[in-house]
């Protein structure tokens, strides 16, 4: 983060800088363009775009681009579709939190894209940002991972209404795709808590704690990108923007019906995370409780062996019993029914 501070230190508004790490080494562009009766898909390279915007009849045209590094090509994509540089400002800077912006030319939206790796137990994000214009959407992914493949194949088959609406209906789509993609981890990370609270069940451990505490701060990346992505969508379905059509909106405010949810259910396995963290401070506290208990058993037991011991070992000449034949057998049997008798006791009253 500090990096990032110190790169646009004094820079002007709209200076279109590049904050995130590299994640590819050529970027990939590939085009989709469509309508209810057709569609074609091309991939491009970074010399070709600036004259391949061509509009025809109603054709909805998409260009995915992945790979974010390339500050030259960002500002070639806002001047051929008359982006403003706030937005490709916003593109280029990885850290941006979830928005919605709307320009006269076209809206913007920014959001993060999460994965959720079993293993390691790490949820990793990347910024999607996506600007709508009249007839084309724009989408900018960090890597060359193909997070909108569903809407892409949606399209090829010709399958639902996406080839029959406009553009504000493929933003959706997108939008729609990637939330999708949030009950995916949050499942994911579900199925962690239920085997971590087994493990805790089964035995708790040091390793225990550190886990329970990775999964909170894991938890809080998905809450940021989670959290703000509401306000965003209530300003989408709620905008007055003429790209924006009314057949639209109603899928529009579904999508803020699942983020309600995706909250919700984000909040809860971080109270589950909580009262996991309860649960192993209670587990290990019952297990002290289980040590202290046999040494108290042992030690009580000992007590009054100890005593008997210690007095026969005083040195003492008149001590009948030192002179008995049978004095130190009689003394070991004592000793076997005191001790006996004790764990009788304490196995009545359930002490262990």
């Amino acid at each position: 983060m500090a990096k990032r501070i110190r790169k646009k230190i004094g820079l002007p508004p709209g200076s279109v800088i590049f904050t995130g790490k590299r994640k590819v080494d050529k970027i990939d562009i590939h085009y989709l363009e469509y309508d209810a009766e057709k569609y074609t898909q091309d991939q491009l390279d970074n010399q070709s775009i600036t004259n391949f915007h061509q509009p025809v009849g109603d054709l909805i045209q998409w260009y995915d681009i992945r790979g974010l590094h390339d500050t030259d090509l960002l500002q070639a994509f806002g001047t051929t579709f008359g982006i403003h540089t706030l937005v490709l400002e916003d593109v280029a800077d990885t850290f941006q939190r979830p928005k919605y912006d709307e320009y006269e030319s076209g809206i913007a939206l920014i959001l993060k894209a999460l994965k959720f790796d079993p293993i390691k137990m790490e949820v990793k994000t990347e910024q999607i940002s996506i600007y709508q214009g009249k007839d084309f959407v724009l989408s900018f992914q960090e890597d060359e991972t193909d997070l909108l493949k569903v809407v892409r194949e949606r399209i090829q088959s010709g399958k639902g209404r996406i080839r029959t609406k406009k553009a504000d209906y493929l933003t959706y789509a997108l939008l729609d795709t990637i939330m999708d993609s949030y009950y995916v981890v949050l499942d994911q990370m579900e199925q962690c808590i239920e085997q971590l609270e087994f493990d805790i069940l089964e035995g708790g451990n040091m390793n225990h704690r550190g886990r329970i505490h990775h999964l909170k701060q894991e938890m809080l990346k998905v809450r940021k990108a989670i959290g703000p992505l509401r306000e965003a969508i209530s300003r989408f379905s709620k905008s007055e923007h003429e790209m924006i059509f009314d057949n639209t909106k109603m899928y529009i405010r579904d999508l803020y019906d699942h983020n309600v949810q995706l909250l919700d259910t984000t909040e809860t396995y971080r109270d589950m995370l909580t009262s996991l963290q309860d649960l192993y401070l209670s587990e290990i506290s019952f297990k002290m409780n289980q040590v202290m208990q046999v040494l108290t058993v042992i030690t009580t037991i000992f007590v009054p062996l100890a005593f008997l011991s210690g007095l026969y070992g005083m040195n003492f000449e008149y001590m009948p019993e030192l002179h008995w034949k049978y004095g130190y057998f009689v003394l070991l049997a004592v000793m076997v029914v005191i001790a006996g008798s004790l764990l009788f006791w304490f196995k009545k009253k359930d002490w262990f």
